[in-house]
């Protein structure tokens, strides 16, 4: 029996993890850009992100530029490849080749 991974199944999750899986390997993108891009409120986001970094799939990066808090995201090696499982399995489910 084929079973998704629970933590990227939910639709913000998913979302979520497939803009950052989007990013080529090491980079990263600002809670803004990626609040704007899935037009989810902050604290939604934060909700939700909070649950991926706890599976170890995103790493929250909290920086400064000059006075101003900055938060970036990214994808962990983790969370990359839980990502690709969940696809090979979704397609599986579907039965759809890669």
């Amino acid at each position: 029996m084929i079973e998704l991974d629970p933590v990227i199944h939910a639709s913000a999750r998913l979302r979520i993890t497939a803009t950052l899986a989007a990013l080529p390997v090491g980079d990263q993108m600002s809670f803004p850009r990626v609040q704007e891009l899935l037009e989810m409120t902050a604290g939604n986001l934060s909700t939700h992100l909070r649950k991926l970094e706890d599976a170890g799939y995103v790493a929250v990066t909290k920086t400064h530029q000059g006075r101003t808090p900055i938060t970036y995201l990214a994808l962990t090696t983790r969370g990359r490849r839980a990502f690709e499982d969940y696809t090979e399995a979704l397609r599986a489910v579907l039965g759809v080749q890669p």
